[in-house]
């Protein structure tokens, strides 16, 4: 098992600056991406058309952390050669801010339906009922991120766990969202154009609780060293538990 304190243990001082460094970096990546996913629901939910130009280009912001952090990571793995727990922080957070990126690209694909149907007011709209569920979903999903986000801070596997668990939910409300709206569209094939950008944005959203997921399992990477990746949630809590069950 692995926890915080033990990043800050190295005979070189710089080298535990660099890896602090770099965590915070990850850290300041993903609050922009969360403020991205606020941003993007706004739009969505206002059909505002400049608040969704902002998400846009904000993406291109969460791109340069991705490049910079990235960079990063690789000039430890050359000059330091980390190895055990120091080698899985380098891993887990190169594939975290991969994770985060895609996230902003979801929210930018959001803010972009947003936009679009902003532009198409002469369809039939959904019901505010749908997007009502959209928005729903959008928070739990943004909540996943957020407390994913903080068990990587806090290397807190039961967290990660907890909160890999909430994924199940997410795919429960897309699926009854993707249901009703393909429903509305056949009630009324006017509305088609308009709801298909909404059943995108809810895909959208529904991909960033897989995203948050990932994250929380890089978490049980870091600290227990256990590849879960692949696993249900129930092999996934007997594998995390297991050291406990030994002791």
């Amino acid at each position: 098992m692995l926890d915080k304190s033990q990043f800050t243990q190295h005979i070189s001082r710089q080298f535990n600056e660099d890896l602090e460094n770099v965590r915070q970096k990850v850290l300041a990546m993903g609050g922009l991406v969360e403020d991205q996913i606020t941003k993007s629901l706004q739009a969505l939910e206002n059909l505002d058309g400049d608040l969704s130009k902002e998400v846009i280009e904000t993406d291109k912001k969460v791109n340069s952390h991705e490049v910079t952090i990235d960079e990063e990571c690789t000039r430890i793995l050359a000059k330091r050669q980390p190895a055990a727990g120091d080698l899985r922080l380098v891993v887990a957070i190169i594939k975290t801010i991969t994770d985060l990126e895609r996230v902003g690209d979801e929210a930018e694909k959001i803010a972009r339906m947003a936009s679009h149907i902003g532009l198409s007011m002469d369809n039939v709209m959904p019901s505010k009922k749908h997007f009502s569920a959209v928005m729903h979903l959008g928070e739990h999903v943004k909540s996943m991120l957020h407390e994913a986000l903080d068990a990587f801070a806090r290397m807190d596997v039961e967290l990660a766990l907890q909160v890999a668990q909430r994924e199940t939910t997410a795919d429960k409300e897309y699926n009854a969202i993707a249901r009703h709206l393909i429903t509305y569209m056949m009630e009324d094939p006017r509305s088609i154009s308009s709801v298909l950008d909404v059943m995108w944005s809810a895909r959208a959203l529904e991909r960033i609780g897989d995203h948050a997921r990932n994250i929380c399992e890089y978490v049980i990477y870091l600290v227990q060293g256990k590849d879960v990746r692949h696993l249900s949630l129930e092999e996934m809590e007997v594998m995390t538990h297991a050291d406990n069950a030994d002791k």
